[in-house]
Order: structure tokens, then sequence, then C-alpha cells
């Protein structure tokens, strides 16, 4: 999963975004519920940022009152003052440190939550059309991003400032004439630091973009290798990986020689004025004009200038990632949940009544049905078997009596009501569903089982389990009911969380119940145990059964065989045997395959005298 992430990220970096006022507007927003921390810490920055180059101005006395002077007693002075503001800077760097930091985690905090949430609130079409692991990096390296731009960003921005401000300031007060001979060296400075760090940015961008290749062509080839050894690949996957390497260190290569010129140039220029302050300042020195503590000052400053300016070349190209990475996340934040409940919507008493499909048409893209003009009554407490082909449509509609998805025309009604009347809530926690592949959640099995009911006692928890057959297994497991399952549920086979989902299933006490597939991935005596657990909870409810065996549906009270979205037939088991029509040719297919593989399997097998 950190691999797809990673390609993601590194897919989006090619589209960094503009500087657009809305997002930067909607970005400082972030910062109003914190506006104490945020006044605090740029206020401590800044009196930490004018203490530094009040420093050099304190040395530039002391050269020419205290040493030039030999004035010792200024000497002193100016040192006890040079050390108090040392003490107190040191406790100002602590403060905008610290409070830059928490303010970090708040911003991060209070996106991720914003994200959280609204997840949680969009509709099951978003999930399918945007891949996990870009929803992952929305809510971990993109809010990171923008928290770091609000933060360190920021510290770094305001120092920068400050420093310069501050420094000008003082180079004015000292000499205004050697101010202004600086003061032209920075646009200079400015606008070589900004593209230099361009430059380099799209090189090591280029650089891990072919890391990230490399990444995937080992991962490739380890996984692989059996078949690239059986197609006598070898040579050809050396060649195409020695060109993804040979990309790589092209783009590397030319970063580092870019950062190694960065410096030099940036030195080259200040070494200029430098040179061009000494010179000027000699000349006022010996014509009375400027002190030597003064030029001492003067290249302090033009030299504690451009660490400033480098700075904030870096924030400004990181910027550009940061706003990118803030309009995907308000992108996310911004998508409206294409199934919502109305204004006037209330709550579904029960759905222990009729259900019906009138006219339903469906499709997840346009011109591709899936369901058309699709209509079918279900009588309360009736089993309803869904059976055919992959992609007939079969999962579609038990999507859209959950409301996972709604008709795109036709109406679905529960109690001769359309169900869109209804609050979606009120409607899915009444559902209990059993998928083909169980998902299980980090935690003990117990967990697993609550969290069909959170307000369930573990007696209630046990009982459900005994209902799904997987009470004895349970038990036989080092820890019981608290023995841990894994992440997703690996520690367990698929058969065991199958019966886990059932009694989860089975806790939640749902008025209508569905099964999609969830004895096709299991051996015969786990499914045997999955079918007692289900026809206990089906007793009394309405459901819905999708089924690969048509052996584990003989006695639904009515079989509807869906193919290309419309029903092919429907009727009891013995009817559509009798009508030898669609279901008659799946189940004696079936049957045919399955006999066949027991002949297989019986003359493999030598019998034993």
């Amino acid at each position: 999963m950190s691999n797809d992430v990673e390609l993601i990220e590194l897919e989006e970096e090619e589209h960094t975004s503009s500087l657009t006022t809305p997002v930067l507007n909607r970005i400082l927003g972030l910062l109003k519920p914190h506006r104490k921390s945020v006044v605090g810490f740029l206020i401590t920055i800044a009196l930490t940022a004018g203490l530094d180059s009040f420093f050099t101005y304190i040395n530039k006395n002391i050269i020419d009152l205290a040493i030039v002077g030999r004035n010792y007693g200024i000497l002193w002075k100016l040192a006890a003052v040079y050390g108090i503001l040392q003490v107190i800077q040191s406790g100002m760097v602590f403060t905008f440190i610290y409070l830059a930091g928490v303010l970090g985690e708040r911003i991060q905090y209070d996106l991720r939550r914003s994200m959280f949430e609204h997840l949680q609130d969009l509709s099951l079409s978003y999930y399918s059309q945007n891949a996990v692991g870009r929803l992952i990096a929305r809510v971990t390296s993109d809010s990171g991003r923008v928290a770091d731009l609000m933060t360190w960003g920021l510290v770094d921005t305001t120092w920068a400032f400050m420093n310069i401000t501050a420094a000008t300031i003082f180079m004015l007060i000292i000499n205004w004439q050697l101010a202004l001979i600086v003061l032209a060296v920075l646009p200079i400075l400015t606008i070589i630091a900004i593209n230099f760090r361009k430059k380099i940015l799209v090189e090591f961008r280029n650089s891990r973009r072919a890391n990230s290749k490399i990444t995937g062509a080992y991962n490739e080839n380890i996984q692989g290798v059996r078949v690239i050894k059986a197609l006598g690949r070898e040579e050809k996957n050396l060649t195409e990986f020695m060109d993804l390497t040979d990309n790589m260190y092209s783009a590397t290569y030319r970063a580092a020689w870019l950062s190694a010129l960065f410096l030099p140039t940036v030195q080259i220029i200040t070494a200029i004025a430098l040179a061009f302050i000494v010179w000027f300042g000699g000349y006022q020195a010996l014509s009375g004009t400027l002190t030597i503590g003064g030029i001492y000052a003067f290249v302090s400053y033009l030299t504690f200038i451009m660490w400033p300016i480098q700075d904030l070349a870096r924030v400004y190209a990181e910027m550009q990632h940061s706003i990118a990475s803030a309009e995907r996340i308000f992108k996310l934040i911004d998508t409206e949940p294409e199934i919502r409940d109305k204004p006037e919507a209330t709550e579904a008493e029960t759905l222990l009544g009729e259900i019906e499909f009138e006219h339903v048409n469906f499709y997840y893209e346009d011109r591709k049905p899936v369901l058309s003009d699709f209509s079918l009554k279900v009588k309360a407490g009736e089993t309803i078997a869904l059976v055919g082909p992959t992609g007939g449509g079969k999962s579609t509609i038990v999507n859209l009596l959950c409301r996972f998805y709604e008709p795109n025309d036709g109406t679905i009604r529960i109690n001769g009501k359309d169900y869109k009347e209804y609050t979606l809530s009120s409607i899915q926690r009444k559902i209990g569903i059993v998928l083909q592949t169980p998902h299980l959640f980090s935690g003990t099995v117990r967990d697993n089982i609550h969290y069909g009911r959170l307000d369930a006692s573990n007696e209630e928890v046990e009982e459900a389990a005994i209902l799904a057959g997987a009470h004895e297994f349970i038990n036989n497991l080092p820890k019981g009911y608290d023995e841990n399952v894994g992440e997703g549920g690996n520690l367990l086979s698929v058969g065991q969380k199958q019966l886990i989902s059932l009694a989860r299933a089975i806790l939640s006490k749902p008025e209508l119940f569905i099964m999609d597939e969830a004895t096709s991935s299991v051996d015969t005596l786990t499914e045997s145990l999955i079918q007692q657990g289900m026809e206990r909870l089906m007793k009394g409810r309405t459901s819905f059964v999708i089924a690969h065996r048509l052996s584990t549906i003989r006695r639904a009270d009515r079989i509807v065989v869906i193919e290309n979205g419309k029903i092919a037939e429907i009727g009891t088991h013995a009817e559509l045997l009798k009508a030898q029509g669609h279901y008659y040719r799946l189940y004696t297919q079936q049957f045919k395959f399955q006999r066949e593989q027991e002949y297989s399997f019986a003359k493999a097998v030598p019998l034993i005298d």
C-alpha cells in the first residue's frame, strides 16, 4: 500500500497549482480557530529575528565604543546587555518552536477529522471511482504538507522578512549610502535563488519519479520471477531496467550539479557586494564618515541576509506543492454525497413489509445499463435467491436495496412508500449483510462480532456466535473470544472470517438480510455451518441471497434468474427445473461439472484394501 500511495503522490506532483487567492484564503482560514497560538508564535518569531539583527548592532558598538575607544565600563555594560538578551531570545525560540509544533498538529487534526467525517458521508459510488491510495494520500501526506506550510512555512517566511527588515533598518541607521548598495543586491540574489530552486525541484521530482518506477520494476520482477524464467525474459527485462536506472542517474546528476552550482553562484555575487562594501566602507572610514565597527556590521548584515533569501526561495517552491495538496483536500471535502436524505425524510419504522422494484433502470456509466426496466415484488418474510451470469446485475439489485446507490429511473418502495422518503440511516441500520469477501477489523474476535451492535452484552455476542455456528472454533482459539484476528482478519481462515461476519449480522438483529455469494470461497463443512446459520437468521426476515453454488438456494421461496439486467426467469427451484429454461441449464451444467470433479478425484485416489 505504501508504494501505491508514493506512486500516486509522485504522479500528482506533476500538476502543481497556481497561487490562487481563493485557495490561499481558505488555507489561511484554517488558522482562525487557533488565533492565539498564531499571534503568539508570530510575535515571538518577529522579536527573535529583530534580536538577531540587534546583536550585530551591539557588536558594532562594542568595537567602536569599547574596544577602539578603550572604555571598559561600556564593554561590561554591553556584554551584560548581550548576555541578558541571549537568555531572553532562547526563551522566545523555545516558545515559537513549541507553539508552531502544537499548531501544526492541531491543523492536521482538524483537516484529517474533517476528511474522515466527510468520507463517512460519501456514497459508495465515490469509492468505486477513486483509488484507496489517493484517499489515504489526502488524509496523510496532503494534510501534513498543508500543516507544514501554515506553521514552519509561516515561521521561515516571518523569520526571513523580519531579518531582512531589521537588518535593513540598522544598515540605514549606520550608513544609508552603503545600505542602498546592499539593497540593490537583494533582488538579484532573490531571482537567482528562486530560479535555482525551481530547476532543482524539477530534477528531484524526475529522480523520485524514476525511483518509483524502479521500485515497481523490482516488485514485478521478483513477484513474477517464475513467468520471467519460463518465457526467457531475463535479458529483455535487464535492458528495460537499465533504461530506468539511466533515467534516474541523469535526473539525480542534474539535481546534484545544480545544487552544487547554487551556493557558489550566490557566494560570488555576495563576494562582489562585500568587496564593494569593504572598498567603499574603507574609503569612508579613512574620511571619517564610517567606523570600523560599521564596516564589520555591514559585512555581517550582508552575509546575514543571504540565508533568509534562500529560505524564502525554498518556502516558495514548497508552497506550490502545499497549494496543490490543499486543493486536493478541499476538493474531497467539497464533494457532495450522491445520496442524501431529503429535508422531509422520516425514520423507517420497519422494513418488514412489501418491497417493490418498479421499472428500475440503473447504470454506473452512461450508455452502459446494468438494470433495464427491472420490476419485482417481494412479500414480507420472503427469501429471494438471485442467480445468473457474472455482470448480470445481481449485486446491483442488493446495492440499490441498501441505498448504496439509487435508481437512475424508476422507484423502489418499502411498505408502499418510496424508500427515498426514509432517512438513509434508518434503512441501513435495519439491514444485515454478509459478503463474499468478509472484512474484519483489527482487534479481537469479540470486538468484531460486537461491531454488529455496540450495546450488546458479552452473553449476546456468544449467543450470536452459537447461532452462526462459530462458537466451537472460537473456543478452540488460544484466547477464545479475546483472540486477535490481525489486520483485516489475516490470522483467520476465510471460512472462520465468514462465520464471524455471520455472527456479527445475527447480533445486529436485522429486519432485512442479504447474503452476497457468502459461501463461494469456503469448504463444504464451513458451507454447511454457514447454511445452518443463515436458516436461523432468515426466519421471520425478508432475505436476498446471491448464490454461485445453486445447491445452496433450493429452499428459497423464489429464485430470480438475472441476465443482462433483466429477469429471465422466476419461480421455485422445482418450478424452474421443470420449465427447463435458463435456471435448468445453469443448474445441470454446475451439477455436471461437480460430478466430473468428484469422478476425477475418485480415479486419482486408489482404494486401500
